[in-house]
């Protein structure tokens, strides 16, 4: 059977999200999950988080996607939309179910890290170009996509071809190459994710997850046709090559609580500030401060700092940016940190 949803053309948006996102188990204390008693339930999904942290600073996102006709269905779209994201063209398929997966509570870059997934056959491993509603793919001034997608399924992956063909009229596809091996089982995972990424307008690249290229400027090599290339490199920052320009910006000190949620978080910030049309070097701010967000709670979504805090900190000369620290409820109290760094 066909899953069916909405089909009339909606209004256009800030940002079009469009991706798997499951529910969470985390565990109620760190340990293995084989001797963990309890998890409390949460969301998570790269494209569904970026258009969340969009939405919580202000800007219009949209989440295209699938789940099951079930209560996970249910809790996903209904938490999903409480940040308001609007969710009205999910589908409900009711021959599939929504993903689940299971995470130790620890570092995901930890040895002793456990991901268990439970989504073979879901309901967004069924998406493609046919079931996805055409109107609301091109409703937003930026579509976003994550290589995660072209790992679910072959119709998935031929739904990422289709969004990041170069045609004319389409919006700013922007993608975040986000490799997770554990989800390919095909060995030429790397050459696909480097196919779909010439193929966007604003492509986001971690340097670990760049196919064993070990600087930014060799990744660039490998990816000249994206107009705007982010690479990521961890705590100590992010590269921008555009139009032939390139622009290191360090990322501030954090009193990291859990890594994770940190790479959406940025590229919600990046997104945010190029829909502002802010210069590069704030872009990359607002991506760093997006993150610090991230990672000074304990799960992958945080309240983004208000916007005017932002702002301050962004506009920081270089000293002072550098002697930038923010731990734990520094949204709260930017503006108190933006004070505090510019006195030596």
């Amino acid at each position: 059977m066909t899953p069916t949803g909405p089909c009339n053309a909606p209004d256009v948006v800030d940002v079009v999200a469009l991706g798997e996102s499951m529910v969470t188990f985390v565990p109620s204390r760190p340990g293995r999950l084989a001797d963990v008693p309890s998890f409390e339930r949460g969301i998570g999904g790269a494209e569904s988080n970026v258009a969340c942290v969009l939405a919580a600073a202000g800007h219009t996102a949209r989440w295209v996607s699938a789940v099951g006709a079930d209560g996970f269905g249910d809790h996903l779209v209904e938490e999903i939309g409480s940040y308001g994201v609007d969710v009205a063209s999910v589908r409900r398929d009711p021959t599939r179910p929504t993903g689940i997966y299971f995470r130790t509570a620890g570092d995901r870059a930890g040895d002793a890290h456990e991901v268990a997934y439970y989504r073979a056959g879901s309901a967004a491993s069924a998406m493609s170009a046919d079931t996805v509603d055409p109107a609301a793919v091109r409703s937003g001034r930026v579509l976003h996509l994550s290589g995660i997608t072209a790992a679910l399924s072959p119709d998935c992956l031929g739904l990422m071809r289709a969004l990041t063909a170069r045609r004319p009229g389409r919006p700013l596809v922007s993608f975040d190459v986000n490799h997770r091996p554990g989800l390919w089982r095909e060995t030429d995972a790397p050459a696909v994710l480097r196919d779909l990424a010439r193929g966007a307008d604003l492509v986001f690249v971690g340097q670990d997850e760049a196919w064993g290229l070990h600087s930014p400027d060799a990744v660039r090599a490998a990816l000249p046709e994206p107009e705007v290339l982010v690479v990521k490199q961890g705590a100590a920052g992010a590269t921008v090559f555009e139009r032939g320009d390139v622009t290191f910006v360090p990322a501030p000190r954090v009193d990291v609580v859990a890594a994770v949620g940190a790479g959406d978080a940025f590229a919600a910030g990046f997104l945010s500030a190029t829909l502002r049309a802010l210069p590069v070097r704030d872009r990359l701010r607002h991506g760093h401060l997006m993150a610090a967000a991230a990672l000074t709670v304990p799960g992958d979504l945080a309240a983004p700092p208000a916007r005017d805090h932002a702002d301050r900190l962004v506009a920081l000369d270089d000293a002072a940016w550098g002697r930038l620290r923010l731990g734990p409820g520094w949204t709260e109290e930017t503006q108190r940190a933006a004070e505090e760094v510019r006195t030596p």
